[in-house]
């Protein structure tokens, strides 16, 4: 008969070993259930308007309240998302969410030193905005990347500018293309011509420093820069994936 092979006794749960294991298992456990979680987050944010984010949350102690009203993109004049696509990022219809090459750029500017810029694009605004807070960082761009990838992969690119439109600080407490519009030009965002729409699109990069109504110097050329580009996108197709 052949001798049994002992087994050592267990490592008792108060030995460093035994509390390595507890708490990478409570590691893993609290990492599956934030990408459950997210990914049911953002399935709903898909059919249902994101209700308020945290850039809206920090206007309230400021006294300044938040102004904001839902518009569909199919009641939203068509100039304007191609305001933003001439403003903020050519190729949204054509990436997976990053602009390699904007990105390269922008690094290769912000190394040669003067005022930082960033390669966002619209997506990666989107995901900033509604599932996260102003600011950089390492962490919350990390974040930024995960729900960009999530936001591509389960709205499409027609949801991401919807919202996009819908969330975007366009003024001081003023968050969406349709307030900024009956803010600055007193009708709806159905009816934006493309000089308003690109007013508004030169305001979002500094919503609460730029204006949107008759503006002046930089903001003024841009907008004229932004409503010539307008007709490029029209154009080329650089909106195809909105219709």
């Amino acid at each position: 008969m052949a001798a049994r092979t002992q087994r050592p006794p267990p490592k008792p749960a108060g030995t460093p070993r035994g509390w390595t294991r507890r708490l990478l298992g409570w590691a893993i456990k609290v990492l599956l259930g934030f990408v459950v979680l997210s990914v049911l987050w953002v399935l709903l944010l898909r059919f249902v308007p994101p209700p308020i984010t945290l850039t809206m949350l920090g206007d309230v102690p400021t006294g300044h309240g938040v102004t904001k009203s839902w518009r569909s993109l199919s009641n939203i004049d068509p100039d304007m998302p191609r305001a933003v696509i001439a403003a903020e990022d050519s190729r949204f219809c054509g990436h997976n969410g990053f602009d390699y090459a904007a990105i390269a750029n922008a690094a290769r500017r912000n190394a040669q030193g003067g005022r930082i810029r960033g390669g966002s694009t619209i997506s990666q605004q989107t995901a900033k905005n509604v599932f996260l807070w102003q600011g950089g960082g390492y962490f919350r761009k990390g974040m930024e990347a995960y729900f960009t990838v999530l936001i591509e992969a389960l709205w499409g690119k027609r949801r991401i500018m919807e919202v996009y439109l819908n969330v975007a600080e366009t003024g001081i407490g003023t968050y969406g293309v349709e307030a900024g519009s009956q803010r600055y030009f007193k009708h709806g965002a159905t009816k934006l011509s493309g000089r308003e729409a690109a007013q508004i699109a030169a305001v979002l990069p500094l919503p609460k420093k730029r204006a949107g109504i008759a503006p002046t110097g930089f903001t003024r050329r841009y907008a004229r820069t932004i409503e010539r580009r307008i007709g490029i996108v029209r154009r080329e197709g650089l909106d195809r994936c909105l219709n």
